[in-house]
C-alpha cells in the first residue's frame, strides 16, 4: 500500500469520524460495548474465528491461543468499557458536554501495532473509537488477523463505526507510507524502544504521540511461597504466565526473585517451576520458533551449564543449575545472585535468590524503566508494603501468580491511562 493510499484512508476516516461525532457519544459507546461483549464470549463466532486464524498467522499453538484468548478477553466487557470511560473521562456525557469539562477526540488517530498478542491490538483500536476518533491502523507483521477481523465485527454491529476503522497494510521500512500515516492528528504506537523513538520524531505538536515501548515482567516470591502448598500454587501460576503467548508479551515473567533467608529456597522454586513448565508444555505446547531464537536459547543454556560446572563439587553454597526440556521448549536457570541476565524468551526463566526485599528491589532497579507487571506472593501481611515498593519502582501492575496474562481492561499500561492520553480537553466556563 502506497503513501497515497494511506493518505486516502486517512481522509475517508476523517469524513466518517465527522459523521460519528454528530451522533450522541453514548450510541457509539454502546455499539463498541456490544462488540467487546461478543468477542469475550469463548463460544462466539468472533473469538472462534480469531482462535482459528491466529495459530497459522502467528506461530502460536492452537491450545495456547485458545487458553490465552479465553483468559485475556475475559475482562474485555461492555460494562468494563463503560466503567473505564466513567473513571477516566467522566462518562459518555462528558464527550457531549456543553458546559464544564468537555472531553474531545482527535479528528484522526493512527495506530501502529507490533507483536503477535491480540489483546493489546484490540484495545489500541477500541480506545480511540470510544472517544469517537476514527482509526487508521497498521497491523503488526506478526499479527495480520486481529485488526481486520475487528473492523468486520464493528461494521456488522454499526456500519458507521466500522467505517471509522481503516486497515492499511504498510511495512515499517516504507518511509513514505509511514510519514503519511504519521500525518494523523494523534499517533498511538507499540513496538521496540527504537521504533517508538523513530515514530515519535515524526509527530510534532500540536499533533499528539502516545508510545508504548519494550516492557517485561517478573515474579517476586516471599518466604511463604517457597515450600509446601503455597509453592505448588505459585509455580503452577507462574508456569501459566510464562506459557501463555510463549513468554513474548510485556506481561510474561522472565525472572523469579526468591526473597528468603534460607539458601535452598531458590532451589525449590527452580525445581518446582521446571516441573510446572513441563506440565504446561503438555497442555499448551510452545509454538513455532525461529532458528535464531532456538540458537539463542541453546547458547544461554550452554553458558549457564558452564557456570554450573565451574563450581567446586565440595562447595557448600548453592550453585547455578539448569532444568530444561530435551528440546528448547522450556528452560529454568537457578542463578546464584540477583544480577539480571539476558532473557532469550520463548519460555526461558531465571530464578534469582535475594536475602531480603531491599536486595530484590536493588536487583530490579537497573531495569525499572522497562518493568511492566510483577507476580507477587508469599509475604503475608507485608505484601501490601512490598507491592507499594514495586509500584514506586515503576511497576504498572502487581497481581498474583497466574493472573499476569489476564489484565483488566482498565490496566494503565506503562503507567498511563487507557483513554486519557488520547483525549483532548476543554473547560467551558459559561
Amino acid at each position: 500500500m502506497s503513501a497515497a493510499d494511506v493518505a486516502a484512508a486517512l481522509e475517508r476516516a476523517r469524513d466518517a469520524g465527522r459523521l460519528l461525532r454528530e451522533r450522541p457519544a453514548r450510541s457509539a459507546v454502546d455499539a463498541l460495548a456490544d462488540v467487546l461483549d461478543a468477542w469475550r464470549d469463548p463460544g462466539s463466532r468472533w473469538q472462534k474465528a480469531l482462535a482459528e486464524a491466529l495459530p497459522e498467522a502467528t506461530g502460536f499453538a492452537p491450545e495456547t491461543v485458545r487458553e490465552g484468548l479465553e483468559r485475556g478477553l475475559a475482562s474485555f466487557s461492555g460494562d468494563a468499557l463503560r466503567e473505564l470511560l466513567q473513571r477516566e473521562i467522566g462518562g459518555a456525557d462528558a464527550l457531549d458536554a456543553a458546559r464544564g469539562r468537555r472531553a474531545g477526540a482527535f479528528e484522526t488517530t493512527a495506530v501502529v501495532l507490533a507483536g503477535a498478542i491480540p489483546m493489546p491490538s484490540l484495545l489500541s483500536i477500541a480506545a480511540p473509537l470510544a472517544l469517537r476518533s476514527p482509526v487508521v491502523v497498521k497491523p503488526s507483521l506478526h499479527d495480520p488477523v486481529t485488526a481486520p477481523l475487528l473492523a468486520r465485527a464493528l461494521a456488522e454491529r454499526d456500519p458507521l463505526l466500522g467505517a471509522c476503522v481503516e486497515v492499511v497494510a504498510v511495512r515499517r521500512d516504507d518511509q513514505a507510507a509511514i510519514a503519511a500515516l504519521c500525518a494523523a492528528d494523534c499517533v498511538l504506537a507499540t513496538g521496540s524502544d527504537a521504533a517508538i523513538a523513530a515514530l515519535s520524531a515524526r509527530v510534532a505538536p500540536p499533533r499528539r504521540f502516545v508510545g508504548y515501548g519494550q516492557r517485561f515482567s517478573v515474579a517476586v516470591l516471599g518466604p511463604d511461597a517457597t515450600r509446601g502448598e503455597r509453592l505448588a500454587l505459585s509455580v503452577e501460576g507462574l508456569a501459566l504466565d510464562v506459557a501463555l503467548w510463549d513468554q513474548l508479551g510485556c506481561l510474561s515473567p522472565v525472572s523469579v526473585h526468591v526473597v528468603s533467608g534460607e539458601a535452598r529456597a531458590a532451589d525449590r522454586v527452580a525445581e518446582g517451576l521446571g516441573a510446572a513448565l513441563a506440565r504446561a508444555e503438555s497442555r499448551w505446547p510452545r509454538g513455532r520458533i525461529a532458528t535464531a531464537a532456538a540458537a539463542e536459547i541453546a547458547s544461554a543454556r550452554a553458558e549457564a551449564e558452564m557456570r554450573a560446572a565451574a563450581a567446586r563439587p565440595d562447595h557448600a553454597s548453592p550453585a547455578v543449575s539448569v532444568a530444561a526440556s530435551p528440546g528448547t521448549a522450556w528452560t529454568v536457570v537457578r542463578e546464584v545472585d540477583g544480577a539480571l541476565r539476558p532473557a532469550p524468551l520463548h519460555r526461558f526463566v531465571r530464578v534469582h535468590p535475594a536475602p531480603d526485599v531491599d536486595a530484590a528491589l536493588a536487583a530490579l532497579r537497573p531495569a525499572a524503566a522497562h518493568l511492566a507487571g510483577v507476580a507477587l506472593a508469599g509475604f503475608r501481611d507485608a505484601g501490601a508494603d512490598v507491592a507499594a515498593a514495586l509500584a514506586d519502582l515503576g511497576a504498572s501492575r502487581v497481581c498474583a501468580p497466574g493472573a499476569l496474562q489476564s489484565p483488566p481492561l482498565a490496566w494503565r499500561r506503562d503507567n498511563l491511562g487507557v483513554l486519557l492520553p488520547l483525549a483532548r480537553w476543554t473547560d467551558i466556563e459559561l
